[in-house]
């Protein structure tokens, strides 16, 4: 297979043009300027544009035709365990004529009836006519009883604990019985951007105070925010008893079949099961019993003076980190505390109702970099969890739970909802072309079958049960398979992909969406090059998979593929969104995370847009006669990406995450003036959006 190498810069700095679109800053302290080291997977499993090459061609991306989903009918998903009824995909016949100039009629699908947002530059939130936000809460603002009013030249790491903390990304809504018109917000605080965050701050020589703040404005917030019934907005209510801050230092348990293995204990704790902290929190989901899940994703970057095959399988450098935590904290050298790093990088679990509650690190999800972790119920009520490897060339995984969820709120039935994720067996995805190669020539001839599709498997890498752990894989113990998990999946041939980020499945359907943000890699120098599935050399601008479970059951180990959107300018003959009419769609540019609305239409936030614009949040169409009709609903600030959106009846939240994050700037040189105005330093921060007139969003 082709060796995929990684663009090289030569000018390595703050001001140097990273691949992506993101700038210096983000990369330095969002994920360690992962796109300028070596791609971790050196494996020759297959690449996912040489399987999708045999399954695409140029022009089918631009004949709707060509593009039909497998059969497929609705399956599971949240807390529904019958399966809706069965849907039946596009005919070819009718996609040939949407292509050839007859546009679908009637309005946008339910969800969908707003004028879009124009792709822009402009330094705020820019949202539909007719609709309204407020910012319902920024970094440092208090939510703990006695923790003080925000002042970013008196920062103290006592005071961060219980303010809200940093670059805001997943966020939940949880209901809150009882108290009438009250939710409960968690958020996830992915990292920390210090030369926004601080005055005169210097990179080489950070001080002990200001580690210390960071670690605090990592991790999780959890708050009490209250509707406003007249005009939507959500404001925060302090001091509320449900209110907590999780951060690099607090205790949690490790939990499932790695828990207690050599391959967990360190010095600090010799049995391999307490850890403190979680860390770079991405994206991530909310459970059926009521919790919600964080992915760790990008941890490598915070550990210094590595040196094994395992470090360097996950991007861990072998010198010292950007922030310098391995001076103020021993753990966070790898040198001296070799299994440390072994202990961040799963999927986290958070109990909102209970700020007394130890939070878990779940070891038989897998350890990698996880983009989130979305969950679906089975026929007969057992979890399965699905999540992305954020890595250029790595995979995604399905874990399938074998006990039951118990419904009710006593403590017994939470205690075991809560030990659902620690039982079960974790895959990894396969993908396979259906056409032979010999029939895909580039010119948009369609192959004998008529249409372009793929089939998948789920690998089983390990499964975990109340009496013990068995490997599935050769050569590697059950341990090893969940603490390495990316080399499990080397071994077993799983299929290398582009970015896989945020997956989730549809609540109406029970497909599955696979958000692919980019990989500039592709056609550069001995790198795959441009094929039918992706035109384009060097994948600036991502794609989105839609996967089909087998009978759409979720504990299924097949699956069928197609792709549903191929992003970027519309007027580009490459971009492909699912047949319907590209004159008529948003441009869009790398998705990320990706959520769906109450009508099952399918929404995108997008990280590094490369058309010159914003990034923003899109919805569109996943059926009837306008999927892939795709609209923008609004852009976010200078520098900024739009995070973890929130897709209600009345309300969209998203969390704006490093606004002002442009190569150069600092609190003193700062690049952008959101969300407070000139002389206010930058802050991460959430919004929430709704009609003036108080309808529901898109109707």
């Amino acid at each position: 297979m082709r060796t995929q190498l990684p663009l090289i810069s030569t000018t390595h700095g703050p001001n140097a043009s990273h691949p992506g679109g993101r700038s210096a800053l983000t990369c330095r302290f969002r994920c360690g300027d992962a796109c300028f080291h070596p791609a971790p997977n050196t494996s020759s499993n297959p690449y996912v544009g040489d399987v999708i090459a045999t399954a695409l061609s140029r022009r089918s991306m631009m004949r709707a035709a060509a593009v039909v989903t497998v059969a497929a009918a609705a399956g599971t998903a949240g807390t529904v365990l019958a399966a809706p009824p069965a849907e039946a995909a596009p005919s070819a016949e009718a996609a040939r004529r949407t292509e050839a100039g007859r546009k679908p009629r009637g309005r946008a699908a339910r969800g969908l009836r707003f004028t879009p947002v124009a792709p822009n530059t402009d330094d705020t939130v820019t949202v539909p006519a007719g609709h309204a936000q407020n910012v319902v809460v920024r970094w440092g603002e208090p939510i703990l009883r006695g923790a003080p009013a925000f002042d970013p030249e008196k920062q103290t790491a006592a005071a961060q604990a219980g303010q809200f903390g940093y670059n805001n990304d997943f966020l939940a809504l949880l209901p809150l019985p009882g108290e009438k018109h009250r939710q409960v917000l968690v958020a996830n605080h992915e990292y920390t951007d210090e030369v926004l965050m601080f005055r005169g701050y210097d990179a080489a020589a950070p001080t002990r105070e200001q580690v210390e703040i960071a670690w605090a404005a990592h991790g999780l917030s959890a708050v009490v925010v209250e509707e406003n019934r007249r005009n939507g907005a959500l404001t925060v209510v302090p001091r509320h008893h449900l209110n907590r801050r999780v951060t690099a230092t607090t205790e949690f348990r490790l939990t499932g079949p790695a828990a207690g293995s050599d391959l967990l204990k360190t010095s600090a704790d010799p049995t391999g099961r307490r850890v403190l902290g979680t860390l770079n929190n991405c994206s991530g989901g909310t459970t059926p019993w009521g919790t919600t899940l964080h992915g760790e994703e990008n941890f490598n970057q915070y550990f210094a003076n590595a040196s094994r095959a395992t470090d360097k399988r996950y991007g861990i450098g072998t010198g010292a980190s950007e922030r310098k935590w391995e001076r103020f904290d021993k753990r966070f050298d790898v040198a001296q505390e070799p299994n440390e790093v072994h202990r961040f990088g799963y999927v986290v679990e958070l109990d909102p109702y209970d700020p007394a509650s130890v939070p878990r690190k779940h070891t038989a999800l897998g350890r990698f970099k996880h983009e989130g972790a979305t969950v679906r119920l089975t026929h007969d009520g057992r979890p399965v969890v699905y999540s992305g490897d954020d890595e250029r060339f790595d995979y995604f995984y399905k874990f399938v739970g074998s006990k039951r969820m118990r419904k009710g709120s006593s403590r017994a039935v939470r205690e075991h909802n809560l030990s659902l994720l620690d039982e079960g067996t974790l895959y990894v995805a396969r993908l396979t072309g259906d056409s032979p190669a010999i029939e895909i020539d580039g010119t948009g001839k369609l192959p004998a079958d008529g249409e372009f599709d793929g089939s998948g498997e789920w690998i089983p890498l390990a499964t975990a049960t109340a009496k013990g752990a068995v490997s599935h894989v050769e050569g590697m113990s059950a341990d090893e398979v969940f603490v390495f998990t990316r080399l499990a999946g080397d071994r077993v041939g799983a299929t290398r992909m582009d970015r896989p980020e945020d997956i989730e499945p549809n609540p109406r359907t029970g497909k599955v969406y696979v958000a692919l943000t980019n990989n500039t890699n592709r056609g550069v120098g001995a790198n795959a090059p441009a094929d039918e599935a992706n035109p384009r050399n060097a994948n600036k601008h991502g794609h989105i998979l839609e996967l089909t479970e087998r009978w759409n059951r979720a504990d299924s180990t097949r699956f069928a593929w197609t792709l549903f959107l191929v992003a970027g300018d519309p007027e580009d003959p490459a971009t492909y969104f699912a047949g319907f009419p590209k004159d008529d769609v948003s441009p869009i540019s790398c998705p990320d995370n990706v959520a769906f609305d109450p009508h099952g239409n399918l929404w995108i936030s997008t990280d590094g847009n490369q058309l010159g614009s914003h990034d923003g949040l899109f919805g569109v169409a996943t059926r009837g006669e306008r999927r892939g009709e795709l609209k923008q609903f609004l852009t976010v600030p200078t520098g900024a990406e739009t995070c973890g959106p929130l897709v209600q009846d009345r309300r969209v939240l998203v969390a704006v995450q490093h606004p002002g994050e442009i190569s150069g700037a600092t609190v003193e040189k700062p690049a952008s003036t959101w969300p407070d105005g000139p002389g206010k330093i930058v802050r991460p921060a959430v919004v929430a959006v709704w009609r003036e007139d108080g309808e529901d969003i898109g109707v």
